[in-house]
């Protein structure tokens, strides 16, 4: 990999943060612009401050950790501070009653985005598990063609793979299966802070590791081969912006999340 190629992974690595300021700015104004901001913040940092401790911790590198290390610690418990007061500030976004009872009106069948999105959670949740069963030294065939193919830096030492793919096991897939039923059940008014707080986490989580995987300072033995690249961007790209889309989805129209309220009686 060449010094051009491993500044392109370094700008690929900061797309995170244009993707959430354009995403924030198309959606959201006002009151709810910092609210969005503030729980799409938090899961990413939160996913990265988890990933960095616990591979410190655990990794090569354990023996090297350092008294500041323990300040990290501070900042896990501001970020959960500031996620759950976020999270208890109502959104002053306003739904028509209308909008809200025609929206759960409609079944699955004539929601074709949802259904698409219903389609696509299926097997993110199976890829999930897969590559969590791979860093758990998985022996079977699969998980050994996919690891030598496509994605030897699960395998890297380091042990910052290892606890990501962990937390994104424990995190994303239990995610999938909740936000499966609030796509199919109507009312569930969690939905669009889950997924502001889930499509931030995972946006750091994998433009991170897409940009380790094949970083020039990444040992050679556990940078993605050449003849695997193109799949392994793809399935790794795919699988961070599509959940940036639900969540535009949610934002931009969440009447399907909303409980319909009676329309205030005026005297």
């Amino acid at each position: 990999m060449s010094a051009s190629a491993g500044t392109g992974v370094f700008v690929l690595s900061l797309m995170s943060i244009p993707i959430c300021f354009l995403l924030n700015s198309l959606i959201y104004n006002n009151r709810d612009s910092y609210r969005a901001i503030g729980l799409y913040w938090m899961g990413s940092f939160l996913t990265r401050a988890i990933v960095y401790i616990l591979g410190n911790a655990v990794g090569k590198y354990g023996t090297q950790v350092s008294p500041l290390f323990l300040l990290h610690m501070l900042y896990i418990s501001v970020s959960v501070w500031a996620c759950l007061r976020i999270f208890s500030q109502p959104s002053t976004r306003e739904v028509q009653l209308t909008s809200v009872q025609e929206a759960e009106r409609k079944s699955l069948l004539h929601r074709p985005l949802d259904l698409l999105f219903i389609i696509y959670l299926i097997p993110a949740f199976a890829f999930c598990v897969f590559r969590g069963l791979v860093v758990l030294d998985g022996s079977g065939e699969w998980c050994q063609a996919y690891t030598r193919q496509y994605e030897p830096y699960l395998k890297d030492p380091s042990a910052y793979p290892k606890i990501q793919m962990l937390v994104s096991l424990l995190y994303s897939g239990p995610y999938y299966i909740i936000t499966l039923y609030g796509l199919m059940v109507p009312g569930c008014e969690w939905m669009t802070d889950l997924t502001l707080v889930h499509s931030g986490a995972l946006a750091q989580a994998q433009f991170a590791h897409i940009g380790a995987s094949l970083h020039t300072r990444t040992p050679f033995s556990y940078r993605v081969p050449a003849g695997g690249q193109l799949v392994f961007l793809l399935v790794n790209i795919l699988y961070a912006l599509v959940p940036q889309a639900l969540c535009y989805r949610c934002c931009s129209r969440p009447a399907l999340f909303l409980r319909p309220m009676p329309d205030k009686k005026t005297e």
